[in-house]
Order: structure tokens, then sequence, then C-alpha cells
């Protein structure tokens, strides 16, 4: 900590939050000797490892923080800080007693095995660690199932392969059980892949080892598909994601194109927030309309959904349509009556938009309009979810890898890892896991979307209005409300 620094810690939640000179603010992770004060430190073996030798700085300087906005107005105060993932200069495990584990959870996401690959790969070879195990399907794995011996050898080419190598499951969460087997096995290193439920989960077992006293360092890696993480630039799997969605997109396009008044209806991933869809209209160009979560539309009357589709169908002799699978559930939840149904993990079970905005724009025409079309709906949710991450996702899943063995290594527990402003940060669990990022339809982002697809943007002035007012300083949200 520099100098002029006070710290405040929440006794209830242990937040560790340092105060600076010009309105600094560090949110800082808890480190193993906040609760065992006299632990040896050792020499990071980085320093003799001959991949690094080209390499001017081996280690993270041990103030350095990364800013969580960095567009700011002149007079602004400097805002708050995460600290700089990397390797320090001084470890607080020795290679040979470091037993660490890896565990996935939840459900498929492209890039799953390159990080399960990267943590072995990057404790084997940069801090010679030998004992890793795999935690087979999800938390109950720890208590439930066998464990994988994991080895550079073994986890090899797995990053070519979609899926999860240790299997995944939803719930099974046990937090006394989890700690025993941690506890009975020596593990001393957790690594846990998940979103932001399985976060919450290894909240609670970091908190439980904290009270048993065990030095135990736990980290995660935050996965989600949708890219509705917050604080973190965007989550791996997501550029897979949206490149695959280019397929179902272009398939779409070229079935419509094809035929008279041919339709396109395409359902991709997006519980509550419609970053694929986003992403992949404005990717694709081929879109005419695009569906989210974040932006309410209806179906019939003067600026509906309907008028828009006859208009564009009379203009065109085509259209695709791209809808998120949390969109429009206010109104098929109303048609459906749907029951509060949720699944392991605590996540409300949706009813299929895509099926239900299919067979609603059937009915209209076929029944009122005697326009006759031709609808093709296509799901490709699997097909995405379970492809091996592309170019970017594995050096991107790489990164977050690294970041998580050279924090966890440096004593560094309760934490995540991901991008800042393109620089990796150590965050704690509660800021990934207070809320979820959502698409703000006020920002330049989403008018990019509506340009492209030159579709209305289905809110009335009133309603346009009221979101406005929700949204404070509307001056500068242009600055505030997104990163493009």
């Amino acid at each position: 900590m520099g100098k002029g620094m006070e710290c405040s810690e929440n006794s209830q939640t242990n937040l560790k939050v340092f105060h600076g000179e010009a309105g600094y603010v560090l949110e800082d992770v808890p480190h193993l000797t906040d609760y065992l004060p006299d632990l040896p430190t050792f020499a990071n073996p980085l320093q003799f490892n001959p991949a690094y030798a080209v390499v001017k700085q081996y280690f993270v300087n041990v103030d350095d923080s990364v800013a969580q906005r960095i567009v700011v107005h002149k007079d602004s105060p400097r805002g708050v800080h995460f600290r700089r993932a990397g390797p320090r200069q001084k470890i607080y495990f020795d290679s040979d007693e470091v037993h660490a584990c890896v565990v996935t959870c939840g459900g498929l996401c492209p890039g799953l095995n390159t990080v399960i690959r990267e943590i072995v790969c990057g404790l084997y070879h940069m801090y010679g660690v030998n004992k890793i195990l795999g935690i087979d399907g999800g938390y109950r794995g720890f208590y439930a199932k066998n464990t994988v011996p994991l080895t550079p050898k073994i986890v090899d080419d797995i990053h070519k392969r979609g899926g999860t190598i240790l299997g995944t499951s939803r719930g099974g969460h046990d937090t006394s059980k989890i700690v025993d087997s941690i506890q009975d096995r020596g593990i001393n290193q957790v690594y846990i892949i998940g979103g932001d439920g399985t976060q919450k989960g290894a909240a609670v077992i970091f908190e439980e080892i904290r009270r048993r006293g065990l030095k135990v360092a736990v980290a995660g890696i935050p996965k989600t598909i949708d890219n509705d993480i917050p604080v973190i630039d965007k989550s791996f799997g997501f550029d897979t994601a949206v490149e695959e969605a280019q397929r179902a997109i272009n398939a779409a396009h070229v079935e419509a194109g094809s035929i008279e008044n041919g339709l396109g209806v395409v359902k991709l991933m997006g519980r509550y927030s419609g970053f694929i869809a986003m992403y992949a209209t404005l990717a694709s160009r081929d879109v005419d309309c695009c569906l989210i979560p974040e932006s309410p539309f209806f179906l019939e009357g003067k600026g509906g959904l309907f008028e828009y589709i006859e208009k564009r169908l009379k203009e065109n002799g085509h259209m695709v349509i791209v809808i998120a699978e949390g969109a429009g559930q206010d109104l098929l939840t109303e048609s459906l009556q749907n029951m509060d149904v949720k699944d392991a993990s605590g996540n409300k079970l949706l009813p299929d938009v895509g099926l239900w905005l299919s067979q609603k724009i059937k009915d209209y025409f076929s029944g009122q309009q005697k326009m006759v079309i031709n609808l093709k709906h296509i799901d490709p949710t699997y097909m995405i979810r379970a492809i091996p991450g592309n170019a970017s996702d594995n050096v991107y899943s790489t990164l977050l890898s690294h970041s998580a063995v050279h924090g966890a290594m440096a004593g560094y527990t309760g934490f995540v890892v991901g991008p800042v402003n393109s620089r990796h940060a150590m965050i704690p669990f509660n800021r990934i896991t207070e809320k979820q990022n959502k698409v703000v339809i006020t920002d330049r982002m989403w008018a990019r979307v509506l340009a492209s697809t030159n579709q209305p943007s289905f809110l009335n002035p009133k309603d346009f209005t009221e979101v406005k007012e929700e949204e404070p300083q509307t001056q500068t949200q242009l600055v505030d409300g997104g990163k493009y």
C-alpha cells in the first residue's frame, strides 16, 4: 500500500478498500496474510525461467493498479481501481508444496478447455507445480465423484475440443462438504471456472476457508457466453459465439432470400443481456431487426413489429430477425401464463421465444393479412456453446488462466481475474456478482445497431422519455454508458 493511503475494511463483508489522494480508490482483494500473518515467502522461479529471459521486467510492481474508468473529465476524481494481475517477486507457496485443483461449473462455453489447459501448463511450466487435480462434474464432484489427474501431457490438445474434459453441472453446492474435501485432500489452490452463480459459491467457499484458517488460495475465472459480467471488458467465449452466430444468420439470410416473402428468425443466447444478438447483428449487416431483453417491443398496431415486418417484406421481398432468448418474455409470459420454474443454478427457465414469435408471425399473416410468408426458424444455441474457442478467445483464455495462477501463487485469494480497460486485474468476488451487465439502449452501440438494421426503436416517445430519465447525467451518457 502506497504512502498517504488509508484502508477501510468492512468487518461484515471483509472488503478491503484503500483511499488515496485526489479521489483515488483501490478495491483490493484478500490475501492469505490477512488471516495467516506469519507465512514464509519464496523467490519467484520465473526469474530463472529461460522462456522469460528476454522479458525486461519480470514482475508487476506491488502498488500497480488498473483504473475502472479511463474516460474522465479534467476535474474528476481518480476513481475506482483494482489491483493489477501478474507475477510477483515474492510468492507464498513453495512449488513442491502446491496441490492445486480445477473445477468447471454451469453451462458450456467456448474456451473452457483452453482455460483448463493453461492453468495446468502455467502452474507446471512457470512455477514447477506437479500436483494438479481436475474435479469431475462441477461442485458436487468435490464430494460425489472421482478426480482427474492433470498434467501438461494430458491437457496437451484439449483446447482443440469443445466442452470441458472435466464435465460440468449446475447446482450441487454444499459449502461444508466442499471445504471438507479440499481440506482432506490437502488441496491449497482452488481454481473455479463458472458464471455469477458459480462465483457466488466460490465466495462462500473462500469465506469458509478463511473461517477455518486454512492456507488455501481461491481464484475464480468468470465464465458466461452472454458477456454480462460487470467490470471486465468481456468474457471468454463471447468472440467465438458472435463469430459462430454469423453462420446461423447467413443461413437464415440465404433461406429467406431464396423464396417469396422469406422470413428467417434466428434465436441467439442472451437471457437478460442482448450482447451476442447486438454484436452478431452489427457484424452481419444482413439483419433487418434485432430484438434484445433490454429494449421492449410490441407486436400489433402502429409502430409494432408486425407492421415493420410487412413493410420490409413489401420493400425487399425477404427479411431476417435476430432475437435474444430473453427478449419479449413479458409478452410471452402473458400469452402462455408461464410458471416461475428455475434450474439447479437458480436461473429462471425461459419459454422458447423463438418458436413463440415464429408462430405469432405465422398466425398474424395467415389470418389477418392474408399474406403468404415462408418462415424459417433457426436456433443454433447448442452448436455455438459446444465448439472450441477461436483464435481470439484462445489467446484471451491463456491470459486469464495465467493471471489466476500468478495471483494464487502470490498469496492472493477470494478474487476473480479479467481485463479492465485491456489490463488484467484481480477483482473482488462481490464486484462481479452484485449485478449483470446489460446493453444500454441510450448508448451509441445500440444506436449503431438501429442504424444498421433500419428498424424502429419500438419505443413510443413516452417510453423513450422514461428511459432517459432513468439514466442520470444524460449529457455524458455516451461516455459513461459504454466502452465504444
